[in-house]
This record gives structure tokens, sequence and C-alpha cells, in this order.
């Protein structure tokens, strides 16, 4: 799995955890609906860690806790 797709899957799990639109997310994080769109439909390569960071205070999490996830285990990522 891609990096990038490894973020999209991660932030759709909290989404849905949480019960929250993107629409949502992007009000209390600051970042733009569109760019939490292409996140979650992988049409970035790679993003800013900011970017990151603020979808998890939006989310009132830790970047720590957001990549504590079996997605970002080396051995399920490609090089």
């Amino acid at each position: 799995m891609k990096l990038n797709e490894a973020v999209s899957e991660r932030l759709q799990e909290l989404l849905l955890e949480r019960n929250m639109t993107q629409y949502q997310l992007s009000m209390k994080s600051g970042v733009p609906k569109s760019t939490i769109g292409n996140l979650v439909h992988c049409q970035y390569d790679s993003m800013k860690l900011r970017i990151i960071h603020e979808l998890c205070q939006g989310l009132n999490i830790t970047i720590s806790e957001f990549f504590n996830s079996n997605l970002f285990n080396e051995e399920n990522l490609e090089p």
C-alpha cells in the first residue's frame, strides 16, 4: 500500500469512528474541504505534515494517535 492510501484509509476510519463528515472536519481543523476530499481520494502523492497536524487538531487527537495504526507498519507500505 502506498503512504497516501494509508493516510486516506486512516482518515476515513477516524471520521467514521467520530461520526464526522469531511465538512465538519474542515470546519474544526481549518483545512479546506477540497483538500480533505483530495486526501481521501488519494489525489496527492504526498502531503505536508502540517496538514496532518491540522486534521489531528480537528479530530482532537495527536499525530502519534493518527499514525498509531497497522496501516503504517513498514511491512504494509511500499518503498
